[in-house]
């Protein structure tokens, strides 16, 4: 498949890395033979979701043996914050996944949030105007040491000489992906990213989005048309709506304050009209984000009637 094509892949985006990984690897090779196209693991090390003592495992760690134990679909990590790892780190260990994977990888940088690691490990967490420099930075550093015999580089948070990355990626371009909203962030989505992701918001505001990113695209010399737009979202799908409004009681009552992030509580048929719109705006990529324990049912509706859909409609 070609990244830069009108190609829609819909995928999964993975929540269980607070659980065992036995259940993290059963999603992904449910997802896989149910035919999605992509399933993603988060970088959070202490997120908050199971509170300060709660079980998480380490994103690439944990990616590299998924990607072992999977034949087909894409993998990814949405996104790396940038500050848990130097740039020329980052980059080696994306060129290792990709060969573990037989060129599946996919990379996504974020400028980094909320995280408890921060505080219990005592790791730094800087001001938000110099991780966006850092993570303008690092997709100059990783693209460069990706494609590059040799990498100099001078910037202001990173400094490499005469460096070298081997064996590189398997793939000629390993893709890029930079999630987030925020206007300068766009600007380094514009610059760098195959692919901008955001998180699930209206179409109007989607829009605006998009708009801005392509004045940036435009602004710098690049064809908007070569970033693919990326969505993530919760759902929960059923075919008696009565199930739905019962499940989503459940959610509201263990979750209230994340029900925003779910898109849509309905049936595949009103699902795919609720996503139609982010084709005509650009969205490439549907990434049906889970919390464990799986929601078996959405995950499997999804695949059989929505992805289809949206894989047609174009």
């Amino acid at each position: 498949m070609r990244l830069h094509d009108d190609t829609v892949r819909c995928g999964v985006h993975s929540g269980q890395q607070y659980r065992t990984f036995d259940e993290v690897l059963d999603l992904w090779r449910r997802a896989e033979d149910a035919g999605y196209d992509w399933v993603s693991v988060f970088d959070h090390l202490r997120p908050h979701l199971t509170g300060p003592d709660g079980p998480c495992f380490e994103g690439p760690t944990l990616l590299a043996a998924l990607a072992a134990n999977t034949r087909r679909v894409r993998c990814a990590i949405l996104v790396s914050a940038v500050s848990w790892r130097h740039p020329a780190l980052l980059a080696n260990i994306a060129s290792t996944l990709d060969h573990i994977s037989g060129g599946r990888v996919e990379l996504g940088l974020g400028a980094g949030g909320f995280d408890l690691a921060h505080a219990q490990y005592g790791m730094p967490f800087p001001p938000a105007a110099e991780r966006l420099r850092r993570l303008d930075e690092s997709c100059q550093v990783i693209r460069r040491l990706w494609e590059r015999p040799v990498t100099d580089f001078d910037g202001t948070c990173y400094q490499l000489r005469e460096a070298h990355l081997r064996p590189r990626p398997v793939q000629s371009r390993l893709p890029l992906t930079v999630g987030g909203s925020g206007g300068h962030l766009l600007r380094i989505a514009a610059a760098h990213a195959d692919t901008w992701n955001s998180l699930f918001t209206t179409p109007e505001e989607y829009a605006h989005r998009r708009e801005v990113l392509t004045a940036h695209a435009r602004d710098l010399g690049r064809d908007p048309a070569a970033i693919r737009g990326s969505l993530t979202f919760r759902a929960v799908l059923g075919d008696d709506p009565r199930e739905v409004a019962e499940r989503r009681e459940r959610i509201a009552a263990t979750v209230p304050a994340d029900l925003p992030e779910y898109a849509f509580f309905g049936t595949p048929e009103e699902c795919v009209e609720r996503l139609t719109p982010y084709l005509r705006l650009g969205v490439r990529d549907f990434l049906l984000g889970l919390r464990p324990p799986v929601d078996h049912r959405t995950l499997d509706l999804f695949a059989e009637r929505v992805a289809p859909v949206l894989r047609a409609a174009l």
